[in-house]
C-alpha cells in the first residue's frame, strides 16, 4: 500500500469513530488489532472501548491536526473534545458524569498491513483529561506551579 493509501485508512477510522458508525471499523481495522495504550486485543475489544467512549461523551470529536506515514507507520496528531455526560469507565475505574468540557491532544502510531490498522500505540497525557474533569487536583503547591 502507498503512504497516501495508509494515511487515508487512519482517515476512515477518524472518520467512522466521528460518525459513531462503529461498523465500518470491519473495513480498517484487523480483526486481532492490538491497542498496546489501552490495553486492547481484538477488534471487538476496540469497539466495546470506543462505545463506553461515545456513551460517556457523546458530542466528542477527533479533529486531525496533522498526519504522516513512513513505510507501514501512520502518525496521527489529533484533537479530541467532548462533554462528559455518561459514565465512564477508564482502565477500570467508574467516573460519574460531570457535564464538564473535556480538550486533550494525543499522537497516534498506527501499524498498517493489506489495508488494515493491526496495531496502535498512542501518547496523550490521561492525567490531563482527569484533572479536566476534576476527578485529579492540584496539590497547593502544583496550583502554584501551574495555575
Amino acid at each position: 500500500m502507498s503512504l497516501e493509501e495508509n494515511k487515508a485508512i487512519v482517515s476512515k477510522v477518524v472518520e467512522a469513530l466521528n460518525k459513531r458508525d462503529l461498523a465500518l471499523l470491519d473495513e480498517f481495522v484487523a480483526p486481532d488489532f492490538v491497542d498496546h495504550t489501552m490495553q486492547l486485543r481484538g477488534l471487538d475489544s476496540f469497539k466495546r472501548f470506543e462505545t463506553n467512549f461515545i456513551k460517556s461523551f457523546p458530542d466528542y470529536s477527533e479533529t486531525v491536526e496533522d498526519i504522516i506515514a513512513e513505510g507501514d507507520k501512520v502518525w496521527v496528531h489529533f484533537k479530541v473534545t467532548g462533554t462528559h455526560t455518561g459514565e465512564w469507565n477508564f482502565f477500570g475505574i467508574t467516573f460519574a458524569p460531570t457535564g464538564k468540557k473535556i480538550t486533550e491532544t494525543a499522537v497516534q502510531m498506527y501499524r498498517i498491513v493489506n489495508g488494515k490498522g493491526v496495531e496502535n500505540l498512542q501518547v496523550s497525557n490521561p492525567l490531563g483529561l482527569l484533572i479536566q474533569l476534576g476527578a485529579v487536583e492540584y496539590t497547593e503547591k502544583g496550583k502554584k506551579l501551574f495555575p
